[in-house]
């Protein structure tokens, strides 16, 4: 039977602990798990501890961790995607697939064709939301290192990170397999309305070179599927370490 797995934004060690309220209350007030079952927790060091539930009240949870181990290996290809800012089902299932396909980090990006705008505590807010949507894909898919997730920037600012390789999405360039391997990679993909071409002409100036995935044009909240999953199996999860 699959065990259940949490992360706990707290340092965790062998022994008995007391989780944090907000992990305690979704484990005995959400889930209702009881004493005895079996968890599996990580906070994100890249380590695994095994145990089980020793306590589970209203309002505290105590669990006996007695086994710690590597966690699953993060990708040998460092990605780290500049998402063009989406409204709300579309956003978080970029950020859930892109944590799921193995992005090393995500910054939503503000352009010129988005049609969300996001201040102060929104923004703050939405920004909490989007790490909780990348900490539930690292329960699920076995992640045991959570991405990070930058606040929203501008386009400019996005486009000055260093990275081996900087792609933006177009759909006339060449294909993204014509490309020698990364160890580091960013890619750039446009918002609901698309990059304008002189958003293009912007990243091509800061070193971004086009490529394309094929012979349509995919949604916003499917193109970082299709590029991350290509990435990884052209130069990550399926490539030996070289």
């Amino acid at each position: 039977m699959r065990i259940s797995r949490f992360f706990i934004d707290a340092p965790l060690s062998l022994g008995t602990c007391d989780l944090p309220e907000a992990s305690a209350h979704y484990i005995g007030r959400v889930l209702r798990l009881t004493a005895g079952t079996a968890v599996q927790l990580f906070d994100g060091s890249g380590q695994e501890y095994a145990g089980a539930l020793v306590e589970v009240g209203k309002k505290h949870v105590t669990v006996e961790l007695r086994e710690r181990f590597s966690g699953q290996a993060e990708s040998c290809l460092k990605i780290h995607l500049g998402q063009g800012l989406s409204r709300g089902e579309r956003m978080d299932w970029a950020i859930q697939k892109a944590t799921e396909l193995g992005a090393a980090e995500i910054t939503p990006i503000i352009s010129e064709r988005c049609e969300v705008r996001l201040k102060d505590e929104r923004a703050d807010k939405r920004l909490t939301h989007w790490r909780q949507v990348a900490i539930s894909a690292c329960e699920q898919c076995g992640r045991s290192i959570v991405p990070t997730i930058h606040p929203p920037m501008s386009m400019s600012e996005w486009l000055k990170l260093e990275a081996e390789l900087k792609l933006v999405l177009h759909p006339v360039a060449a294909p993204l397999a014509s490309h020698p391997r990364p160890a580091t990679l960013a890619f750039l993909i446009g918002p609901e309305g698309g990059l304008s071409e002189g958003e293009v002409a912007q990243a091509r100036s800061a070193g971004f070179q086009p490529a394309r995935l094929g012979p349509r044009v995919l949604r916003t909240e499917t193109a970082p599927v299709v590029a991350l999953s290509v990435a990884q199996q052209l130069w990550g999860d399926f490539q030996p370490d070289i």
